[in-house]
C-alpha cells in the first residue's frame, strides 16, 4: 500500500527531488528487498507469538502527564532497535530558569556514541543561551557554592557518562557560561539564536575535546565521539510558541484537525540531504566551482556521507593537516575523505523553523528516519488521530465533570461508539506508529510481517529496516484556545 501511494503521488506532483520522491526510492528498496527474501529463508524465522511480538514492541516505550497547566499536554515515546547497538537516542525535559519545553530525537551514524553524548549535553547549552544577563548572573554566582542551579528536568534519562569524559564535559560547559556571563545586551533573549548558538557551541566543543593540547594527549574516548556522527530534531515549545532545531533528516510533523474533521500532516521540516536542492545549492556555493563535480557524489558528500548537515563527523569538518597529525594514526589512511580541499563540508548549524500553534494543531510527530522510511507524514498523523479517538475506549467511562447535561453525556456516549470501531492495541501512540509501519497492510496489521520483521537478524535487519524511534507531543488545545492572539 505505501509503495502504491507513493508512486501515485509522486506521479501526479512530479516532484521527483523532494522528499516524497526520497520516501518512494526508500520504501521501494526496502520492498524490494523483502520479495527477494527466499521463502525458505522467511519460514526458517522463528515465528512470536503475538504476546512476544507486545513484548519487544513495547520494552522501550514511555508516557508522561504533564500537569502544570501549559500548551504541551503529554507525550508518547519509543524506539525499536535494528543496529546493535542502536545509533538512535531521545531526550525529553522541561527547562527549569525559564518557560518551555524540550523534546528531541537523535540519530547517530558511524556509532551510537555522538548521539548519545549530544543528547545528554545539548539541553543544558540551549538552556544557558536561553538566560537573561540577570538569570545568567545568578547561575555564575552558583558556581561559587559548587552547587550549580539546575537548568534543566530531565524524564526517563537513564545514561550516565564515566568520570573522565564527565569532567571534560563540565569544563567545556563551564567555559560557555563563563563566554556568555562577559555578553552584554542578553535582556531580550532570542529562542532561534539561542537553539542556533546551542549547537554550534556544542559541536565546537566536541571538537576541542577530542584534540591534543599541551597539557594532553588524545583522549580516545572524545575523539571516538568527534568521528561518529548524529543527526538531531530538536522542539522547543513555550506556550503557543513552537520553535524546531534540526540537521539532518529526521523530521517534525504537525497533526492538524481541520474545520471539517480531516487529518492533515503539516510537514514543518525539511530533510538536509542531496534531494534537497536548497541544501546542494547551500554547499555548491560554499566551495570553488572546480569542485562541483566531486562535492556531491552517488547522493552523499564527498560520495560517503548521507546527511549534508550533522554533529560531530570531523572528518569532514577538520583541515587535511589536523586529520594527517591526529586522525589516521588512529583510524586509518582512508580517514581522510577522497577530493578532500577546502573543508569544512559540514555543519551542525541547524535549520531554525517558527509555528504559533492553534487549537487546530493536536499534536506533534518527531521521529528518526527509521520511520520516514516505511511510512509517509501522511499516514503517521492519520494513524495517531485514530489513535486519539481510540484510546479513550481503553479506560472506563468518567464523566469530566459533575452536573452534566443529558445531551453532553450523550455526545460523549455517541464519541464513544466512534472510538470503539478504532481502538488500538497500544496505548502509547509511538508504539501505535512502529506497529503499523512494520506490519500495516490495507487490511489491519499482518501478524507475520511483523513477527519476520521483528525476528530478522542483525546482520540482516539493517537491509530492511533501520532504528526506529518516535515521540509524539499532544497539545492542549483549551490551553491554545485562550492564549492572547
Amino acid at each position: 500500500m505505501f509503495l502504491r501511494w507513493g508512486l501515485r503521488f509522486t506521479k501526479r506532483s512530479q516532484l521527483h527531488n523532494s522528499s516524497v520522491f526520497l520516501f518512494c526510492k526508500q520504501t521501494f528498496k526496502r520492498q524490494s528487498r523483502w520479495l527477494h527474501l527466499t521463502r525458505e529463508f522467511r519460514y526458517a524465522l522463528a515465528k512470536l507469538t503475538p504476546q512476544e511480538v507486545d513484548t519487544v514492541l513495547t520494552c522501550n516505550e514511555f508516557s508522561y502527564e504533564f500537569t502544570n497547566g501549559t500548551s504541551v499536554k503529554s507525550y508518547d515515546s519509543n524506539q525499536l532497535a535494528s543496529n546493535h547497538p542502536i545509533e538512535d537516542t531521545r531526550s525529553e525535559a522541561s527547562c527549569v530558569q525559564t518557560p518551555g519545553v524540550l523534546m528531541g530525537i537523535f540519530d547517530g551514524h558511524g556509532g551510537s556514541s555522538c548521539a548519545q553524548v549530544i543528547s545528554k549535553r545539548l539541553y543544558h547549552y540551549i538552556a544557558l543561551c536561553l538566560l537573561s544577563q540577570r538569570e545568567l548572573q545568578n547561575y555564575v554566582a552558583s558556581y561559587e557554592t559548587k552547587q550549580p542551579l539546575d537548568l534543566i528536568q530531565p524524564y526517563n534519562d537513564k545514561v550516565q557518562f564515566v568520570e573522565d569524559v564527565r569532567d571534560i564535559y563540565f569544563n567545556s560547559f563551564r567555559n560557555f557560561t563563563l563566554d556568555l556571563s562577559k555578553e552584554d545586551g542578553r535582556d531580550n533573549v532570542d529562542v532561534r539564536s539561542a537553539l542556533e548558538r546551542a549547537f554550534l557551541r556544542l559541536d565546537s566543543d566536541l571538537s576541542k575535546e577530542a584534540l591534543p593540547n599541551k597539557y594532553f594527549g588524545v583522549n580516545m574516548k572524545t575523539l571516538s565521539v568527534a568521528m561518529s556522527g548524529a543527526v538531531s530534531c530538536v522542539a522547543h515549545i513555550e506556550g503557543p510558541n513552537l520553535h524546531i532545531a534540526h540537521l539532518g533528516d529526521c523530521n517534525a510533523v504537525l497533526g492538524v484537525l481541520s474545520e471539517s474533521h480531516a487529518w492533515i500532516a503539516n510537514k514543518l521540516t525539511k530533510e538536509h540531504n542531496t534531494f534537497n536542492p536548497d541544501e546542494v545549492h547551500r554547499i555548491m556555493n560554499e566551495h570553488p566551482q572546480n569542485e562541483s563535480s566531486t562535492i556531491i557524489k552517488m547522493e552523499r558528500l564527498l560520495g560517503q556521507l548521507a546527511p549534508l548537515r550533522a554533529f560531530g563527523d570531523f572528518r569532514y569538518k577538520w583541515s587535511k593537516q589536523i586529520l594527517r597529525d591526529v586522525v589516521i594514526k588512529h583510524f586509518g589512511e582512508t580517514s581522510i575523505p577522497p577530493n578532500y580541499y577546502t573543508p569544512p563540508y559540514l555543519t551542525a548549524k541547524p535549520e531554525i523553523i517558527y509555528h504559533r500553534l492553534t487549537p487546530c494543531d493536536k499534536f506533534l510527530v518527531i521521529a528518526s528516519d527509521g520511520l520516514w522510511d516505511l511510512i509517509s507524514p501522511v499516514q503517521v498523523i492519520r494513524y495517531v488521530g485514530e489513535h486519539m479517538s481510540g484510546k479513550v475506549t481503553l479506560s472506563p467511562l468518567k464523566l469530566p465533570r459533575k452536573n452534566m447535561k443529558l445531551g453532553e453525556i450523550n455526545e460523549m456516549l455517541l464519541q464513544r461508539k466512534e472510538g470503539l470501531k478504532m481502538k488500538p492495541k497500544d496505548r502509547n501512540a509511538a508504539t501505535h506508529l512502529i506497529r503499523n509501519a512494520l506490519g500495516g497492510t490495507e487490511y489491519g496489521i499482518d501478524h507475520g510481517k511483523l513477527s519476520q520483521l521483528l525476528t530478522l537478524p542483525n546482520d540482516v535487519s539493517r537491509l530492511f529496516r533501520d532504528d526506529i524511534t518516535v515521540t509524539v507531543i499532544y497539545f492542549d488545545s483549551e490551553y491554545l484556545r485562550h492564549c492572547p492572539s
